[in-house]
C-alpha cells in the first residue's frame, strides 16, 4: 500500500514539472468537475431539455451567457450537461476498449503458435480500416444512440491496445524475472497476470489517455454527422451540426405551412456564432488536456523515454 502511494506521489510530482502536462491535468479536471457539478453550475438547468422558441438564438448577455439555440434553450447549460455524456462515452469506450485488448494481447504474446497469429491477423484488419470510417459504418448500420456510438467506438479502439499489449509482452519475454518465474513453476496465468501485466502497464495507462482523447473526438464526429444520440440530448457534436441548419426567418412560422424556400431560410452561422463556438472549443480543450497528459505520462513512466529525452538535451 506504502508503495503504490509513493509511486502515484512520484508521478503526481513528475507531472507538476512538467508545464504541458500540468495544463492537461488542469483541463481535465476542469471537465470532471463541470460535469460532476453541472446541476449547480448550469444557470438553466432545469431548462436543458426544454423548448423556449421565443428565446431562440439569443446572443450572449448575462441571462444566458453562451447564448441560447435554435430551441432557445441555454448554450451554457447543455454544454455542462453535455460532458456528462462526453466523459460517459470515453471511460466506456476505453474502458471495453482495455477489456477486450489488454488479454488478448496478454494470451498472444505470451503464447507462440497458429492461436497467437490468428488472434493478431484479427486486430490487423481492424487496423487496417480508418477508426473513424469503421465506427461510422457500424454506428449507421445499428442506428443513431448513445449505446451504439459506445459500442462501435469499443469496437474499433480495442486492436491498439491489444497490440501494445502484445508487442511489450514478447519483449519481456526474454527478462530475467520471467524466465525464473517460468522456471520456478508459474503458471502461465500467474505470470501473465501478476508478473508481466504490472511491468507493462505504464504504456497501457498511456495509450488509455491519449486514447480517451481520441476517442471523444470520433464520438464529436459521430454526432456530428447525425450519428449520435438523438436531440434533444445535449452532445457536443451534433450541437455543431445543428448551428449549420436551415430554418425559416420567422419563428415561429406565420402560418403552418412550412413549403418554403432555401431563400426565405438563413444558416445559424456566421449570425449565430456563439452556437457552434461554444461545443467546439469544449471539444478541442477536452481532447487537448488528455493529449497533454498522455505525453506527460509517457515522459514519467517510461524510462527509455527519459533517457534519451536526456541524451538528446
Amino acid at each position: 500500500m506504502i508503495q503504490n502511494v509513493s509511486a502515484a506521489w512520484f508521478v503526481v510530482t513528475r507531472l507538476a514539472r512538467d508545464r504541458s502536462a500540468l495544463i492537461g491535468l488542469v483541463l481535465i479536471a476542469l471537465l470532471v468537475l463541470a460535469a460532476v457539478l453541472a446541476p449547480v453550475l448550469a444557470t438553466h438547468p432545469d431548462d436543458v431539455f426544454e423548448l423556449h422558441p421565443s428565446e431562440r438564438l439569443k446572443e450572449p448577455s448575462g441571462a444566458h451567457w453562451l447564448g441560447t439555440d435554435r430551441m432557445g434553450a441555454d448554450v451554457y447549460s447543455r454544454l455542462l450537461f453535455g460532458a456528462r455524456i462526453t466523459i460517459l462515452i470515453g471511460v466506456i469506450a476505453v474502458g471495453a476498449s482495455l477489456a477486450l485488448g489488454v488479454p488478448i494481447g496478454l494470451v498472444a504474446g505470451y503464447h507462440h503458435g497458429w492461436a497467437s497469429d490468428l488472434l493478431m491477423r484479427v486486430s490487423d484488419i481492424f487496423l487496417a480500416v480508418p477508426q473513424v470510417v469503421l465506427a461510422i459504418a457500424i454506428a449507421q448500420t445499428l442506428g443513431p444512440s448513445l449505446p451504439n456510438v459506445i459500442l462501435a467506438l469499443s469496437v474499433t479502439y480495442w486492436p491498439w491496445f491489444a497490440r501494445v499489449v502484445y508487442a511489450e509482452t514478447r519483449a519481456l519475454q526474454k527478462e530475467v524475472f520471467v524466465e525464473s518465474t517460468t522456471a520456478l513453476g508459474a503458471s502461465p496465468w500467474r505470470l501473465t497476470v501478476l508478473h508481466v501485466l504490472p511491468n507493462i502497464a505504464s504504456p497501457i495507462i498511456v495509450r488509455a489517455s491519449i486514447g480517451m482523447g481520441f476517442t471523444i473526438l470520433t464520438a464529436a464526429a459521430l454526432g456530428f454527422l447525425g450519428l449520435g444520440p438523438p436531440p434533444p440530448t445535449p452532445e457536443w457534436g451534433r450541437t455543431i451540426a445543428e448551428a449549420r441548419e436551415f430554418l425559416p426567418d420567422a419563428w415561429p412560422p406565420p402560418t403552418p405551412e412550412w413549403g418554403r424556400t432555401i431563400a426565405e431560410s438563413r444558416e445559424f452561422l456566421p449570425d449565430a456564432w456563439w452556437y457552434a463556438a461554444a461545443p467546439g472549443v469544449a471539444i478541442f480543450l477536452t481532447v487537448m488536456g488528455f493529449n497533454l497528459l498522455g505525453d506527460g505520462l509517457r515522459d514519467v513512466l517510461d524510462p527509455r523515454l527519459r533517457r534519451s529525452a536526456a541524451r538528446d538535451g
